[in-house]
């Protein structure tokens, strides 16, 4: 495979803890470009990016970035978690070279039809719900970006008609340079929601809110704006020339606006309905969690509007799965039912988890605290945490503040030693919910890391129990 890139001399810096950059690195090492790898991690802490591209032509300066890789580059591909504002990015720049990115390279390309969402929780279920409608609607469907693959090496085999559902990041739409200038047919796009999150790296919530809202940029002319109807600042930005659709998550149910809600995506007696459509019925959707109803309402409205009947959607509900990680129901361990909610690194999506839960349950919570308020975490722990073990760098902060407000809390060193206790303090009925509110970094490479760390910590599942026979 050759291209463009054939002969340039092209920096990835960064190969990313998710492999964020083998992606991009593999696809221009095919292309014949002189690729030069750069991360600050040395090569002992990025064994599976190296292995995957083991065997490819690509130099590698690990431990440092150096100035002179830099100077000497036609293009630089920075990785989603560097900050535009980088000195060295700064410098490329100045000098007249362009600074771009994996995702950019794949919109630049990209033949295929594009479905695109982005948001603060729920982009990753609702990305995979919507691939999953389509493809039982017969779309030919791939699925990547943010949520963990690289669409680049599908590029060269997409067609007109495929449709490439893709979840975006804050950080990837704010590296795009020109997003309405992009190739790519972007036929809808989503923002599911904006909560407060990544502000070390946006600064405020408006500067963070601006970013997602950036995904609008990428709609082709008449393509179709997804957005919570709930959200007054998100609701009505969509630009000249595209239509929207508004969904309304079911935590949105009781609010007063019920006739605009009635146009749009929503959940009544349940059933999902688009306007007075019926696309299904919420006793047939089998993942856990209100707020995946949410999620849901959202990917139906994707899957609309690129064309998927509403039979065809009925009939795809009872079949969708969800993805690891997400209030994941672990079975029973050692008498208490075990639920995964790894995926939690704010405060938000931890009392999105607890929202639903209908006993007081054992909270494993902790890790590296963000810049976050706690208050409504607190308030929501009040009725519906028994106790709150605290692990990690945020252990004594998290303690301090559930016990201010009256919530029976603990601090432990790390995850190990808050599951061990979490079965030993456990009662009969608690269910134990991981669920960290915190980002991984004091001890992780990523939340998928933890999340499974804490799962070998685990018990095995218990035997099933034999039924009393009647005598």
């Amino acid at each position: 495979m050759s291209g463009a890139h054939a002969g340039r001399r092209i920096v990835v810096m960064g190969l990313g803890s998710f492999g964020g950059g083998v992606g991009v690195a593999r696809y221009l090492a095919r292309s014949g470009a002189r690729v030069l790898a750069t991360d600050l991690r040395r090569a002992e802490e990025l064994g599976p990016a190296l292995t995957a591209l083991a065997g490819l032509d690509i130099e590698y300066v690990l431990g440092e970035h150096r100035e002179r890789d830099f100077d000497a580059a036609d293009l630089v591909i920075a990785n989603p978690a560097v900050a535009p504002s980088h000195p060295l990015l700064v410098r490329t720049r100045a000098r007249g070279a362009r600074v771009s990115s994996e995702m950019e390279l794949f919109l630049e390309t990209c033949p295929a039809r594009v479905i695109a969402i982005t948001g603060t929780q729920g982009k990753s279920s609702t990305s995979a719900l919507t691939a999953q409608l389509l493809e039982r609607s017969g779309f030919a469907v791939e699925l990547g970006g943010n949520i963990g693959r690289s669409l680049l090496d599908a590029n060269d085999q997409l067609r007109a008609d495929q449709v490439c559902v893709i979840e975006i990041s804050s950080y990837q739409l704010e590296a795009l340079n020109e997003p309405g200038a992009l190739h790519a047919r972007v036929e809808a796009a989503c923002i599911v929601n904006v909560l407060a999150d990544h502000l070390e790296r946006h600064g405020t919530l408006e500067a963070y809110r601006a970013a997602k809202l950036r995904i609008l940029d990428l709609l082709d002319d008449g393509g179709v704006a997804v957005l919570p109807g709930c959200d007054e600042q998100l609701s009505g930005a969509a630009r000249p020339g595209c239509r929207r659709a508004l969904f309304w998550p079911p935590e949105a149910a009781r609010r007063p606006d019920r006739a605009e809600r009635a146009l749009g995506y929503h959940v009544d007696q349940g059933r999902f309905l688009e306007g007075e459509l019926v696309l299904g019925r919420s006793d047939e959707f089998a993942l856990p969690g209100s707020f995946q109803q949410g999620n849901l309402l959202a990917a139906l409205a994707l899957a609309r509007a690129a064309g998927a009947g509403a039979d065809s959607l009925r009939a795809a509900i009872p079949a969708l799965r969800g993805l690891e990680f997400r209030v994941q129901d672990l079975g029973i361990r050692a008498g208490h039912r075990v639920i995964d909610n790894g995926v939690s690194t704010t405060p938000d999506s931890t009392i999105a988890a607890l929202i639903d839960q209908r006993e007081p349950v054992v909270l494993l919570c902790g890790g590296k605290q963000k810049q976050l308020p706690l208050d409504e975490l607190v308030e929501c722990a009040r009725s519906r945490v028994a106790l709150a073990l605290c692990f990690g760098a945020a252990a004594p902060a998290l303690a301090r503040a559930l016990r201010a407000r009256g919530v029976a809390a603990e601090e432990l060193p790390d995850v190990p030693s808050a599951v061990a206790r979490a079965f030993e303090r456990a009662v009969e009925g608690q269910a134990i919910l991981f669920s960290p509110a915190c980002a991984s970094f004091d001890a992780y490479l990523n939340f998928e890391q933890r999340a499974r760390h804490f799962r070998s910590c685990l018990p095995p599942v218990d035997a099933p129990q034999p039924h009393a026979v009647e005598r």
